[in-house]
């Protein structure tokens, strides 16, 4: 598998794994996270692939995954804020959103955020409650629980998690 920066070529390939993951979600006990706004929309896909903040996970030529992957200081604002807890490393972070696969693969989500960790030493993510499938995978890649974070797309609220080197 590889990783790339994700083209306008791409978008089709994208909008199918999205499809299926929202499926795959309300299948396995998600129905809210993504399913009811039909999460993400292609105009926020477009921004991404813009910006230069969208990636694609390929194998044998196929697009088997997609990924929003940014780094920085603090580059996601809803992290501002956490309740029932806190971040443990203040330093510089990345952050990986809307990470999906096709089904076609084993292994893309591990692939894309050990991809993403290994670009920076330091991630955050987070994840809604429902969504044991990605809890299980975050906890297997070494992130550890911090608390709880809100986003503006809905008013569920997501479980934060981080993941860094040591100082």
């Amino acid at each position: 598998m590889e990783i790339r920066h994700s083209a306008i070529a791409d978008l089709p390939a994208m909008l199918a794994i999205y499809a299926y993951a929202r499926r795959f979600m309300a299948e396995h006990g998600n129905p809210n996270q993504w399913g009811p706004t039909n999460w993400p929309p292609e105009a926020l896909l477009r921004e991404d692939i813009a910006r230069g903040d969208s990636y694609v996970c390929v194998e044998g030529g196929k697009v088997v995954g997609t990924f929003f992957f940014r780094q920085g200081v603090d580059v996601e604002p809803t992290y501002r804020v956490i309740t029932g807890g806190g971040w443990r490393n203040e330093s510089a972070y990345g952050v990986v959103h809307r990470i999906a696969a096709d089904g076609t693969a084993k292994g893309v989500g591990k692939f894309c955020i050990d991809w993403a960790y290994a670009q920076c030493g330091h991630l955050r993510m987070d994840t809604h409650g429902d969504n044991t499938v990605m809890q299980r995978l975050l906890k297997k890649c070494g992130f550890v629980h911090c608390g709880t974070i809100h986003v503006e797309e809905d008013d569920y609220p997501r479980l934060a998690f981080e993941k860094a080197r040591e100082a």
